[in-house]
Formats: C-alpha cells, structure tokens, sequence
C-alpha cells in the first residue's frame, strides 16, 4: 500500500474499500494486524509524545480518521486519497459480514455499554458474532485473564476502545499474545454502536464539521480540541518553512 508521510507520522493511502479488502484478507492470514486511526488530535499527541509516533507507524494499518488529516495532507502537498474513519470502517466491516461470517471481541467503554452494542450488532448484522466483551476499566493486575478470554473466545476481530493513546499503546503491547486475526482501536465507537453515543448528521461528516459537533456536544473537549488548529497550522508552517517546523517540533 501507498504510504503517505503526515508528520513524521506514515499513514496508509488507502480508500474505505482497500481498507475494507485489507481486513478481509488478514482474516486468512496469520498474526494480528495492528489498525489504528489516528485524527489530528492523535496526530498531535504523536508530536509530543515518541512513543506513540513509533507505535502508529509500527502499525498494520494506519488510516487517517479525520478530515483535518486528510486537510493537512493536502496542504503539505501529498494528498490522501479519502477520509477513512474508524466507525466507518467498523460499519462496512459489519456489513461484510453478509457475505462471510465475522466473530468479535468488544472491549472498552463504561461497564455494560459494551454488551449493548454486542445486541445491537447481533440484532442488526446476523452474521456478526460477538463472542465476548469486557469493560475498559481494568487494571494492570486484570490483563492477563482479559487477554486470556479474548483468546479462548476464538473472535477474529477484537475492537479496543480505551481512548487514544492508550488503546493503540495496549494494542502494540499485547498484540504478540493475541490469538485474533485483528486488533483494531476504535475510540468511542463502542459508545456510538451501543447507542449511549451519536455520530454528527452526516451533512456535517460531509463537511468535515464533525469536531463542532463534538465540541456542542461535550464542551470539556474544549482544551483538547486546540490541538485541531495546532495541527492544520503546523501543516501550512511546515509547507512553508518545512525546516524550521521541523526544527520547532523536534525542540519539543
């Protein structure tokens, strides 16, 4: 697959249909394949944060989650070729599963929420399976036996949804113990297939208005939301001037 270089950060120039037929394919394959995707507040995070910039691009699969990825690749002169969001992917994965029969695992999210979505999949998609779930509240002590029930479940697909970076950090840090054939972190998209959570009205996804939505409906993302602008401004600096941008990040 094309890569195209945002950051530092290499992302997979992929469409939601190479994506989807990526997927299908490591459901023959051996090993987990490691998916994340990142949007520009990840993008940012992986600009301060080393160890997160090597785990995204240690990834199986890097697709970029929001229009201000897509945004900046485009100012920097090597354009994505679509927005591929985690959701999204989620969803057209499920739709797949009409075609050949898909097992999960869900974990992540509140207690009980992940159980929901697992009855709003089965309802919805009758080849999907969930075959377990467990809350992302765990600790340290609890890895082990939540590792060895994903295992033992036998899913193909294990959806991790423990917000970023911790979701695409356990993912690296576990995935050689995992038996699925993929390991995708999903952010709030459990919330979302449980119903607990609403996607933006698709006019706005459309867009790229998906931030303001989010911002109306939880004002405390306020602060964390700067990173957005940070991270398109960074874009057009490092258009500009790619070697004192690089300088600036790198100082950081």
């Amino acid at each position: 697959m094309d890569k195209t270089k945002i950051h530092g950060v290499m992302m997979d120039n992929v469409t939601m249909d190479e994506a989807l037929e990526y997927v299908a394919g490591r459901l023959d394959g051996t090993g987990t394949a490691k998916i994340y995707t990142p949007n520009s507040e990840i993008m940012m995070q992986a600009q301060r944060d080393p160890e997160l910039k090597r785990i995204l691009n240690q990834a199986d699969l890097l697709i970029a989650d929001g229009a201000g990825v897509v945004l900046a690749s485009r100012i920097l002169g090597r354009p994505l070729k679509e927005k591929v969001s985690g959701i999204d992917l989620v969803k057209r994965i499920l739709e797949n599963t009409e075609k050949r029969p898909i097992s999960f695992f869900i974990l992540g999210a509140r207690p009980g929420v992940a159980e929901m979505a697992a009855q709003n999949i089965i309802s919805r998609y009758p080849g999907a399976e969930v075959k377990g779930t467990h809350h992302g509240y765990f600790n340290a002590e609890e890895e082990d036996l939540i590792i060895e029930r994903i295992n033992k479940s036998g899913a193909d697909i294990l959806l991790v949804g423990l917000g970023a970076p911790k979701q695409e950090k356990w993912i690296h840090s576990n995935a050689s113990r995992l038996n699925c054939k993929v390991a995708m972190g999903v952010g709030g998209s459990i919330d979302v297939l449980a119903g607990t959570a609403e996607l933006a009205p698709e006019w706005m996804r459309r867009a790229g208005l998906e931030w303001l939505f989010r911002l109306i409906k939880e004002p405390r993302r306020f602060r964390r939301m700067l990173d957005l602008p940070r991270f398109v401004l960074l874009s057009i600096k490092r258009r500009l001037r790619p070697e004192a941008a690089h300088r600036k990040t790198s100082a950081k």
